[in-house]
């Protein structure tokens, strides 16, 4: 009895570790998949003045860039200001500046753009109305920029849907084996009930319950402990290059219920593929 016991903690131990490290999985995909999307809707565009550009030209560029709902000005960047953050750039190598005969930087408006609000084809029809305006020396907007991004999304989905399916195929592995070593325990005790006349159904039946029943226990503890481990690192700030903190999300309700209902139906599985070696199924 105490051993059968044990064997049955091993197979719902089991699927707690694979299920939670397979929602980890998830956890992760997900919120890289989501920081992608937020730097991917949010870019940056430079447009650089001439040196001799008027006041008033200046005034209207600004007003311009307010007036568009999908441009926000960051920061005027002065030639000053431009020379002064690429001497702390270079660092120890900033010397090489002092060469220079003047100030050969730009001064520019640093615009950030909002692609949940345009499209990448407004904002090449938005960069070219801007370069019509006088004393714009030139307007910098990454053209490529949408095709990357879609390309690291792409890259994103198809690692998640291979690890996962690897995954998927990893505890349906272990919880068939370790359903088996259960029913090596009872190999006897189902040898005599087909003795005494049982049914396959008779016999088969409790089986597949049994894996139901680790399936469900194993899908909700390994939720909790992903939610717990989720609490202790929501705690701490994520930062990427020390510059923008990164917000870590738990899981939405779809996910952490695919994670329970796979891990239901892969424990009825389980226990379906094992009991057709100690039944005529």
């Amino acid at each position: 009895m105490m051993n059968d016991s044990f064997v049955h903690l091993i197979s719902l131990g089991t699927i707690i570790v694979s299920m939670l490290i397979f929602g980890t999985f998830l956890l992760l995909s997900f919120n890289i998949k989501t920081w992608l999307e937020d730097w991917g809707h949010s870019l940056t565009m430079a447009v650089y003045l001439e040196d001799d550009i008027s006041l008033t030209n200046k005034d209207h560029i600004a007003a311009f860039l307010k007036s568009v709902p999908s441009a926000k000005i960051k920061r005027f960047i002065s030639k000053d200001d431009a020379y002064r953050d690429l001497k702390i750039a270079l660092g120890p190598h900033s010397d090489i500046l002092e060469g220079l005969p003047n100030n050969p930087l730009p001064a520019s408006f640093e615009v950030i753009l909002d692609i949940h609000e345009a499209n990448i084809d407004g904002f090449k029809k938005f960069q070219k109305k801007l370069e019509s305006y006088k004393g714009i020396e030139e307007v910098q907007f990454s053209e490529d920029w949408s095709r990357r991004f879609e390309g690291m999304m792409n890259v994103v989905r198809y690692i998640g849907f291979t690890i996962g399916g690897c995954f998927c195929l990893c505890v349906l592995f272990i919880i068939t084996n370790t359903i088996k070593l259960t029913l090596y325990s009872r190999s006897k005790e189902i040898e005599i009930m087909k003795l005494v006349g049982a049914t396959d159904y008779f016999i088969r039946v409790p089986i597949l319950i049994e894996g139901l029943i680790q399936g469900c226990l194993g899908g909700l503890l390994a939720i909790l402990a992903l939610y717990c481990g989720y609490l202790l690192l929501v705690t701490k700030k994520i930062s990427f290059l020390s510059l923008a903190v990164l917000e870590f999300q738990f899981l939405p309700y779809e996910y952490w219920l695919s994670i329970f209902v796979i891990s239901v139906i892969l424990g009825l599985i389980g226990s379906m593929i094992a009991v057709g070696r100690f039944v005529n199924l």
